[in-house]
């Protein structure tokens, strides 16, 4: 449940806009990160929250690559699968590499539920092929070394 406080803020600049539906992907992202997805009740609240349907945040929730609708790791990788990616030399052993190394395939979450690996249509890095987000982070021109490194660098963090 979402604390009292939470509430009552979101509920003071919803008042402010004027236009509640302008802030929901907002809200829906900061109820997010409150609960570490956006579970059913998350949504329910959500709704509840900006007075809409709950199947009009539903289709939100299902469009958007970034609300997600199942949990997920602590890092999230949003690994790019543009044409632009594809076409970058070593690209399939790339993503074959990431999955190895994590021990995962795409769409799922390592069992420690430290990372979470999802194709991403663009992330607008074209020029960093191949690209990646993990949580709000882009790393680019990555090498199977360099993803290694990062994946290290995290796991140290713990």
């Amino acid at each position: 449940m979402l604390p009292e406080t939470y509430i009552n803020e979101v509920e003071k600049r919803l008042r402010r806009t004027g236009r509640p539906r302008e802030m929901v992907i907002d809200v829906m992202l900061e109820v997010q990160q409150f609960y570490g997805w956006f579970s059913d009740e998350a949504l329910e609240q959500t709704a509840r929250l900006l007075n809409m349907n709950p199947l009009e945040i539903e289709e939100l929730a299902t469009f958007y690559n970034y609300i997600y609708r199942q949990p997920v790791g602590k890092y999230v990788i949003h690994v790019c699968d543009s044409v632009i990616c594809w076409m970058t030399d070593g690209y399939g052993s790339f993503v074959e590499h990431m999955q190895e190394k994590l021990g995962i395939r795409m769409g799922q979450t390592t069992d420690d539920g430290m990372f979470t690996l999802l194709p991403v249509c663009c992330l607008g890095y074209c020029d960093l092929a191949p690209a990646l987000m993990i949580n709000q982070t882009v790393y680019g021109r990555l090498t199977l070394e360099k993803f290694d490194q990062i994946i290290e660098d995290l796991r140290r963090e713990k």
